[in-house]
């Protein structure tokens, strides 16, 4: 079978063409001019269009493509989504273990509150019961000179018992009761709080012995003896 060429034949027909122009160009006494051809050199041989086979083949080969394109998109959206699950179940995670953390730290910090008031409640009901067994206990029946001889027993040295003896007269008169209406300050050596007595004794409100001993201590550790406590006592009337 002979292939037949689309180009042999737009040749011979432009040539024709040519011809047939020419010719009636010089029939109507026109001027001769160079006939124009027909560029037909870029046209296609029949043969070269596809056959039904071929014509499939390219079919088959576009459909492919589209499908693995397809297939590429659906596994970039399937790893997108896993991507996404995965962030959302670690954010789910991190969220549950910050909120047990929380709820962690309330219950601690609610126990800690629980056990100091608890404390708190046991240190006021032990004052409580120490304020009634003191004001309770009755007062020590003694002479303000017998309680110079307890003073001066108790602190030995006859020079400091001088000394102590000075600052006590001009504080309380030797009354281990006198109480300081404007202060509150209570006692032989008018501790103020008196309750700071209470390191030498639970009866401060009446023992002079106790509150003897807490005013010595005082005046040893502030102003290093009682004699040290009556010369500041003589400038500032007040120790």
């Amino acid at each position: 079978m002979t292939r037949i060429s689309v180009r042999g034949v737009a040749v011979a027909s432009a040539t024709v063409v040519t011809a047939v122009g020419a010719v009636a160009g010089v029939a109507s006494g026109s001027e001769g001019k160079a006939a124009q051809t027909v560029d037909v050199a870029g046209a296609t041989l029949l043969a070269d269009v596809p056959s039904g086979a071929q014509a499939q083949t390219i079919s088959d080969n576009f459909s492919h493509q589209a499908s693995a394109q397809q297939a590429s998109a659906d596994a970039a959206a399937k790893k997108a989504a896993e991507e996404a699950a995965r962030q959302k179940a670690a954010a789910d995670a991190q969220a549950k273990a910050d909120a047990e953390k929380a709820a962690a730290q309330a219950a601690q910090a609610a126990e800690e509150k629980r056990k100091a008031d608890e404390a708190a409640a046991n240190r006021s009901k032990a004052r409580s019961a120490m304020a009634a067994v003191e004001s309770s206990a009755p007062p020590v029946s003694v002479s303000p000179g017998s309680v110079q001889e307890l003073a001066q027993q108790i602190i030995g040295n006859d020079t400091q018992f001088q000394c102590f003896s000075q600052i006590v007269k001009r504080e309380s008169g030797w009354n281990y009761t006198a109480t300081n209406a404007s202060s509150g300050a209570y006692g032989l050596v008018q501790a103020l709080p008196g309750s700071k007595m209470a390191s030498a004794g639970a009866d401060w409100r009446t023992n002079p012995a106790t509150q003897i001993k807490w005013g010595l201590g005082y005046m040893n550790s502030r102003y290093g003896s009682p004699c040290g406590a009556w010369s500041f006592w003589q400038s500032h009337h007040w120790y």
